[in-house]
């Protein structure tokens, strides 16, 4: 397998596994920053139109009357065919969290959809309808991203998978949403993977509930202390490490280094890893990774 096929995979099966064990030198290209925007419009309908809605982090805008929602920002996450013609998208929107979207038409050759609903593109999105599966009625690219290339687009797919099977549906994120966009950002701009990975990983499971701050001692009761060594129960917190535990151990300063997102320290990169990949495991409940065999063919060539 080549280096062009195994990436191709990987946008069709939408993640991967530890990516941060492939490093290499992405050159963004500035291509994306000068392409027009492309809007689609709705299909017109007897129904009267809705006015904009602006998109507020906190308090999104609901309209009670036909659940139409305008100019959501939102990326497409994952896709995959729907009849003949049509595209099921599942996208992550700045205030109503992860939704799933049909987009009626998008597979024909002179959809200009195709060229909208691309994975690491911001969009302005509007949809219609009350179901768990909306209608997209209006995509709209709005710009100002780098591309992902080389390793970075593996990272990025990456992400995308943790967001797919750990996310609940309907669940609005804003904060986590605002660390995605940095973080593409980051990877675009060839910030360090593995530091750029374990903060995203870090604030996916603070955000989503499963996983707590890192400064207190479950066992004590007090402030984790920097020479001690530590495990993480998944459920409930630091607590010290015994001789007969199989968790990862971790030093107390790795652990503070997380909270403050410090990753400065080598020891504290090589422990978090090890840590993060263990916890996310756990809270994946056993459900693999799709593209963990395409990494390691990448690491093979």
């Amino acid at each position: 397998m080549d280096a062009n096929t195994a990436v191709d995979q990987v946008a069709v099966e939408g993640g991967v596994e530890n990516t941060d064990d492939v490093v290499d030198n992405a050159t963004p290209s500035n291509e994306q920053n000068t392409a027009p925007v492309v809007k689609i419009a709705a299909v017109k309908s007897g129904r009267k139109k809705t006015p904009a809605l602006s998109a507020s982090p906190n308090k999104p805008l609901r309209p009670s009357s036909d659940s139409r929602i305008a100019a959501q920002p939102g990326f497409v996450l994952h896709s995959y065919p729907h009849r003949e013609t049509s595209l099921i998208l599942d996208v992550f929107t700045r205030d109503y969290g992860r939704i799933a979207l049909v987009a009626k038409g998008a597979k024909r050759p002179t959809s200009k959809l195709r060229g909208v609903l691309q994975t690491f593109q911001p969009l302005s999105l509007s949809w219609s309808g009350k179901s768990e599966l909306r209608t997209l009625t209006v995509a709209e690219w709005v710009g100002g991203m780098l591309p992902l290339e080389k390793s970075a687009l593996l990272c990025g797919f990456y992400l995308n998978e943790l967001l797919v099977k750990l996310l609940a549906r309907d669940d609005p994120h804003a904060t986590l949403f605002d660390h995605y966009v940095a973080t593409l950002n980051q990877l675009a701009h060839q910030e360090p993977a593995p530091i750029v990975l374990r903060q995203f990983e870090r604030a996916l499971l603070k955000e989503t509930g499963v996983a707590g701050n890192f400064i207190l001692c479950t066992d004590t009761r007090q402030t984790v202390l920097a020479e001690s060594m530590y495990v993480v129960d998944p459920e409930r917190g630091p607590r010290i490490a015994r001789i007969a535990d199989s968790w990862p151990a971790v030093s107390g300063k790795t652990l503070l280094d997380m909270e403050r997102e410090d990753y400065s320290d080598v020891v504290t990169q090589a422990q978090s890893k090890v840590l993060m990949r263990f916890l996310l495991a756990y809270h994946l409940g056993g459900a693999r990774l799709n593209t963990r065999q395409i990494l390691i063919d990448l690491m093979q060539l």
